[in-house]
C-alpha cells in the first residue's frame, strides 16, 4: 500500500474439494442443477455465489472531489466474469490463528496471541500477499482477481460505494479513523456493519454490497491475485481479466480504517510491494464455481 501512501501525502492524507460444506446437500452438490447462492468454505467460512455475467468496472470520473477517481481507474469498461464464490467475510484472526497452526506458517511480526482471544472476529491484518495466499491455498481456495473483487463489492449498476452512491458514515464503514490504537478499538468486527441503518440512512442492507458482503470498503483494505499496472485498464481482456502477466507490486483494494471516503470507494485502486506489511492490510479469498 506503499502507493497509497504516497497518493494519500498528495491529497491530503480451484474446484470444490471434499471438505467443503455447502448450505443444502453434500459437499460439491448442485442445488436443482444451478450453483448454489452460499457455501461453507474448507475454513469455516461462508462464501456467497457471485453469478456469471458482465459488470462496469472502473470509472470515467476522474478528478479530486472524495466522490471521484485517480487516473488508474480510467476507463471505464465492460467485464465478463464466469460464476465464482468469495467470502463473506473478511478473514478473521481466529481463523488466521487455526491457520498457522495447521500449516505450521509463521505468524506476522505484528500479530498478538491475545487478539485471538480478544479480538478474534476482527479481520486478521499485518499479512503480506504471501501469507493470504497461503492461508486461500490452505483453504483450498485462492485470493479473487481484481475484477472479481470489484464485482463482488459494486454489483452491476456502476455504483460508488458497497451500498450505493450515498457518502459514507461511520456507522455504515469503519474508515478515516487516524492512528492506529488496538485489534479490538480499531478494526470492526467482520459481521459488523448492518443494523439500524435502515432507519438513520435509508439502507435496507446496510453497508453490504449489493451481493451480501460485509467490508468492501474500510476496515482492512484487501490483497487480491493481480499484479498492478496503473495502465491496466485500457488493455484488459474483457472477459475473466486476471491483470497482467508479471509486475513489481501486487494490488490492494478496498482501503481501510485509516482511509479517507475517496479511497473506499469500490473502484479505487492502491499497490504495494508483495513483501509489504501493515495494520491496515487484510484480505478474503474465492474459488470458482463449478460448471453447472
Amino acid at each position: 500500500m506503499q502507493e497509497r501512501w504516497n497518493i494519500n501525502r498528495q491529497m491530503g492524507i480451484a474446484v470444490l474439494s471434499a471438505g467443503l460444506l455447502l448450505g443444502a446437500g453434500e459437499p460439491g452438490a448442485k442445488l436443482n442443477g444451478a450453483q448454489p447462492e452460499s457455501l461453507i468454505g474448507k475454513d469455516g467460512a461462508p462464501m456467497l455465489l457471485i453469478p456469471e455475467g458482465e459488470f462496469i468496472m472502473g470509472t470515467d470520473d476522474v478528478g479530486a472531489g472524495w466522490h471521484q477517481g485517480n487516473p488508474n481507474e480510467y476507463p471505464e469498461h465492460t467485464v465478463r466474469l464466469k460464476s465464482y464464490y468469495i467470502d463473506q467475510f473478511e478473514v478473521t484472526i481466529a481463523r488466521y490463528a487455526k491457520f498457522l497452526e495447521a500449516a505450521t506458517h509463521s505468524p506476522p511480526p505484528s500479530w498478538d496471541d491475545e487478539a485471538v482471544t480478544s479480538a478474534g472476529d476482527r479481520p486478521v491484518v499485518g499479512v503480506d500477499w504471501e501469507d493470504a495466499n497461503a492461508y486461500c491455498k490452505w483453504a483450498g481456495e485462492r485470493l479473487p482477481t481484481e475484477a472479481e473483487w470489484e464485482k463482488a463489492a459494486r454489483g452491476t449498476d456502476k455504483r460508488r460505494f458497497p451500498w450505493g452512491d450515498m457518502q459514507p458514515f461511520v456507522d455504515i464503514a469503519n474508515y478515516n479513523r487516524g492512528l492506529w490504537v488496538s485489534y479490538p478499538i480499531t478494526l470492526a468486527p467482520v459481521t459488523s456493519g448492518a443494523e439500524g441503518m435502515s432507519i438513520r440512512h435509508g439502507l435496507k442492507n446496510g453497508g453490504k454490497s449489493p451481493y451480501g458482503l460485509y467490508h468492501m470498503a474500510g476496515n482492512a483494505a484487501e490483497w487480491v491475485a493481480d499484479w498492478y499496472d496503473r495502465e491496466y485498464y485500457g488493455k484488459s481482456s474483457k472477459e475473466n481479466p486476471a491483470g497482467p502477466a508479471a509486475g513489481e507490486k501486487k494490488v490492494l483494494r478496498g482501503g481501510s480504517w485509516g482511509d479517507p471516503p475517496r479511497n473506499i470507494r469500490v473502484t479505487a485502486r492502491f499497490s504495494a510491494d508483495p513483501e509489504f506489511r501493515d495494520t491496515s492490510i487484510g484480505f478474503r479469498c474465492a474459488m470458482d464455481a463449478p460448471a453447472q
